[in-house]
């Protein structure tokens, strides 16, 4: 059951919290240490300390909505947690969130591996997410001093800023963001995808971008820093809040067939109003990978 407009406006202010406190803690901490959890894929104590403390304030301040975490799984209702939650898609992640058609979608900080560096291209990202489609959304990044929220049927904002996605109608002219290369079991075939897509739009798009980071892609789509972000993974604490920043910002937040974005997604695609048949036509044309 989605919430009223009146019951995603007073959660709001809960959302805007929820990633202020991620932030004072990533601003104020020195990182202790860097954990290895997957083949190139890690964690710090930050990631642990932030969505430890944003766990539990969610659960104190909306105990009836359950909490789907990057690295400490799913807690429902009752505040009861059921492990990791890893992978590169979240059929199984989110299914796990059983007994509640609401809950939270949680990264406590979305690009750990530019973290870890000291490249501030890092964000805490936070989802509402009913009957699989995302409602509101927080991104905060820290190290710009700016927190993107949406409420569906609300708008887009940057701050007290309302935004829109891009105008731009020309690919010569566009600004595309391609999410990180696959890692892990079948990586190989899973990247022959996104290499073609490289190739491909390399020699057609003004720029490709990389940023290591799928809240900051999407929330750019919203902002109209990029006109498109092509991620081919769906995670929901990576791009639950993005998508429905993208879609209040007026841009489509669509699947790799072109469906909307939801939950069950095999992709995230992100792009502005001008671009979507042409940059569908290319991902589509790529086949599977």
């Amino acid at each position: 059951m989605t919430p009223s407009l009146t019951e995603l406006d007073d959660l709001l202010p809960i959302a805007r919290e929820a990633v202020a406190t991620a932030r004072r803690i990533i601003r104020s901490r020195a990182i202790a240490s860097v954990i290895a959890k997957g083949e190139r894929d890690m964690v710090t104590d930050i990631d642990l300390a932030v969505e430890e403390a944003v766990r539990d304030f969610l659960v104190r301040e909306t105990p009836h909505i359950g909490v789907l975490g990057e690295e400490h799984g799913h807690s429902g209702a009752t505040g009861e947690t059921s492990g990791e939650a890893t992978g590169e898609t979240t059929a199984e992640a989110a299914g796990e969130i059983t007994g509640t058609t609401l809950w939270w979608a949680l990264d406590p900080v979305d690009g750990t591996a530019n973290f870890a560096r000291g490249i501030p291209l890092s964000a805490v990202s936070l989802g509402l997410v009913a009957d699989r489609r995302s409602v509101l959304a927080a991104i905060d990044l820290p190290f710009f001093d700016l927190t993107y929220t949406a409420v569906a049927g609300r708008g887009a904002y940057a701050g007290e800023e309302r935004i829109t996605a891009s105008p731009e109608r020309k690919l010569s002219r566009a600004l595309v963001a391609i999410g990180d290369f696959a890692v892990g079991t079948n990586a190989e075939r899973k990247n022959r995808l996104r290499i073609a897509l490289l190739s491909h739009l390399g020699a057609r798009a003004q720029r490709i971008r990389m940023l290591g980071t799928a809240a900051i892609d999407l929330a750019w789509v919203a902002h109209g820093k990029l006109d498109a972000a092509i991620i081919l993974a769906n995670l929901p604490w990576d791009t639950m809040a993005g998508a429905l920043l993208v879609r209040e910002a007026g841009g489509a937040a669509l699947d790799r067939d072109g469906t909307e974005h939801t939950t069950d997604s095999a992709a995230t695609i992100a792009v502005c109003p001008g671009l979507r048949a042409e940059i569908m036509a290319i991902v589509t044309g790529h086949g599977t990978g």
